[in-house]
């Protein structure tokens, strides 16, 4: 709460220090079709120049987004159907993402990505990285005058969320850019409370040729979370009863309320490059750059609990003070030479260097065995990537092997797409990746005895073909066919523990997903639908069949055009199946193949409004729940939550 109560003061004060003069002028355009966004902002501002001592106007498309691949948007200001999607914990679309019971707790998957082109094993904790900002997800910003961001939305009991964002240009080659993204959730259940903080603060900066161009970022991220275990077994019928007596969701029994898993993370991250030959207009044949990135991180996972629950988890080394620590400290860094040349496209040579430091302080003796404390090492790589665009035509193609070190690891993916007309955009990739499991399912150390582990996993091998349609007049088709070999996955053994197991049978996962919206007038029909078929006679990758969203709205502009309206009801929906199991102690999913659950609609309704630069949002979230069987989960006995009213805002500052 602290943390979050300081980044908005934080914030706020820099933003009164930079406006001095009310300099921003923001007038809104009218659009008589009144699209699925509401009219573009034509924001104008006073800005002073260390080159012209004239003021000169600032318009929305000079506020840059910047991304770490350098491909480069600008600020959004509009309110859309998408930017609803995108307002909640994790500010993007959630679509095949079950939440839990409070803001900030894990998400169940519904489908599942096997794009891969890592070469080396993840740190593992995957239900703690839902909202972790990765490096490739942070952005790096133009701005012609200080501008703020400011996000808000109630939570669950006790709690709110923020993300406060500033970035200025103290020059035209030199950007900062600070955010801190907080949240405090206490929850409706007992020992459910949700802490979270990310703070971002980047640089970036080029010179007046743009032959020198650095990126950099820090981000500094703690995710937390009081976990129950979920409701007891006996609890079960309380909940399904709908009684009235166990309305308050705090009366219920949960298997423990002591314990709390928590992930840190620290990163620097610098990226910058360098023409050696840089190119004299936009037609000039030739440019070559060498380019240098660097990652230093540090994750720590940790599991406290006061007493051991040895009902839940399995006997254990000790009977209380429990207190589980993982570590990886990753140092890499990427040469890459570029090679740009108008008629042969745009061809880069990698070579990288991984150093890894994995596991624990100490070694473990179980059974006879010997359960080691670390895996560290050091891995070298190289790569290619190549992009060429003629016409309608856009060919990548991207590759990657270790040629020595402890892990083997390679991949290879290509692209080409072809825009046969202004509407309709066809494409079509290949992947192949072959990559060792995440740490946590190679080493893994407890105090409790079950979750110790030294496993000799074989790579995952995953084959992808992805045909894409895409078009505004008619709609957006995927096709995903994915095939898995080597799966690794976690699962109850014999003796009811949760463990980490490689599959012997090949996998065979087809996705196909459509999106379209109809409209007529000022009224829409969102539609996204997705089909889901496995073919695994091992049984490890549970999927829904069917997930579809189907969003009913309105909207116009009122009030003389001073505000811009949108109001609807969103339908949720997944075919039921049997869903992964939450374990708090390892912060995984695993497979179980006992309960089916889902099958059930989840209805929200909302009104959203613009005016000028803040965008408001209210919701009626899952308001079926006030007159349907309460029989929702998120993950076996892990409910779903509650009807709920939320609100908030986001509000745009220039400067």
């Amino acid at each position: 709460m602290k943390k979050i109560i300081f980044s908005f003061l934080l914030t706020a004060f820099v933003s009164i220090a930079y406006a001095q003069k009310p300099t921003l002028k923001k007038s809104l355009n009218s659009d008589s079709s009144v699209n699925a966004s509401n009219t573009q902002d034509s924001t104008k501002s006073k800005r002073s120049n260390t080159n012209k001592s004239e003021k000169q106007k600032a318009i929305i498309s000079e506020y840059l987004i910047i991304s770490s691949t350098r491909d480069t948007t600008y600020l959004d200001t509009t309110l859309s159907i998408n930017k609803e999607y995108k307002y909640n914990y994790l500010r993007r679309d959630n679509f095949g993402l079950m939440p839990f019971a409070n803001v900030g707790q894990t998400y169940n998957s519904l489908t599942y990505n096997f794009e891969n082109t890592n070469q080396l094993p993840g740190f593992g904790a995957r239900s703690k990285h839902f909202n972790y900002l990765n490096a490739d997800d942070v952005n790096y910003y133009h701005a012609p005058t200080p501008l703020t961001e400011l996000f808000f939305k109630t939570a669950f009991t006790q709690g709110q969320q923020l993300d406060a964002f500033f970035t200025t240009n103290t020059s035209r080659q030199f950007n900062l850019s600070i955010g801190y993204k907080g949240l405090r959730s206490l929850g409706f259940y007992q020992n459910s409370l949700s802490s979270s903080g990310n703070l971002r603060i980047t640089a970036s900066y080029k010179t007046k040729n743009k032959r020198y161009v650095l990126n950099t970022h820090f981000t500094s991220q703690d995710i937390l979370n009081q976990e129950n275990g979920g409701l007891k077994d006996d609890n079960i019928a309380f909940f399904e009863s709908g009684d009235p007596d166990f309305d308050d969701r705090g009366v219920l029994e949960v298997n423990f309320e002591d314990a709390e898993n928590l992930l840190l993370g620290k990163r620097f991250y610098l990226n910058h490059s360098y023409d050696l030959v840089q190119a004299k207009d936009s037609v000039s044949s030739n440019k070559i750059q060498l380019a240098h990135v660097m990652t230093l991180e540090d994750k720590i996972y940790t599991y406290d609990q006061t007493t051991a629950n040895t009902d839940y988890f399995g006997d254990s080394f000790q009977t209380s003070n429990i207190k589980d620590r993982t570590e990886l400290e990753q140092f890499t860094n990427q040469l890459q030479l570029n090679y740009s040349n108008s008629t042969l496209g745009n061809i880069q040579f990698n070579a990288t260097h991984n150093n890894y430091n994995y596991g624990y302080n100490k070694i473990v003796l179980l059974d006879q065995n010997v359960i080691p404390n670390r895996l560290k090492g050091d891995v070298l790589s190289v790569g290619a990537k190549y992009n060429k665009q003629y016409k309608g035509f856009n060919l990548r193609g991207d590759a990657g092997l270790n040629v020595s070190g402890d892990f083997d690891g390679n991949y290879i993916s290509g692209t080409a797409s072809y825009l046969l007309n202004k509407d309709i955009k066809v494409s079509a990739s290949i992947n192949h990746n072959s990559v060792a499991p995440n740490f946590n399912t190679l080493l893994f150390q407890s105090s409790y005895k079950n979750y110790n582990w030294r496993n000799q996993f074989d790579n995952i091998k995953t084959q992808q073909l992805v045909f894409k349609v895409q078009s505004n007049k008619y709609a957006n088709l995927t096709l995903d066919l994915n095939t898995i070999n080597d799966y690794v996955y976690f699962a109850k053994n014999d003796e009811d523990g949760v463990k980490a197991f490689q599959s012997t049978n090949p996998i065979t996962y087809l996705k196909v997903k459509l999106q379209k919206e109809i409209r007529y007038k000022n009224i829409a029909l969102d539609n996204t639908v997705l089909y889901q078929n496995v073919k695994d006679d091992s049984n490890v990758l549970n999927v829904p069949q069917i997930v579809t969203r189907n969003t009913l709205y309105y909207s116009n502009h009122i009030f003389k055009k001073a505000m811009f309206l949108q109001t609807g009801v969103i339908f949720n929906y997944f075919s039921a199946y049997n869903m992964d199991a939450y374990d708090p102690l390892i912060a995984e999913f695993y497979t179980q193949n006992n309960q089916e659950l889902g099958g059930f609609p989840r209805l929200d309704f909302f009104v959203n409004a613009k005016i000028r630069q803040t965008r408001v949002y209210l919701k009626a979230e899952h308001f079926n729940a006030l007159f349907s069987d309460p029989t929702y989960y998120s993950a076996p006995n892990q409910p779903f939550r509650d009807f709920a009213i939320r609100f908030g805002l986001v509000w745009n500052f220039f400067l």
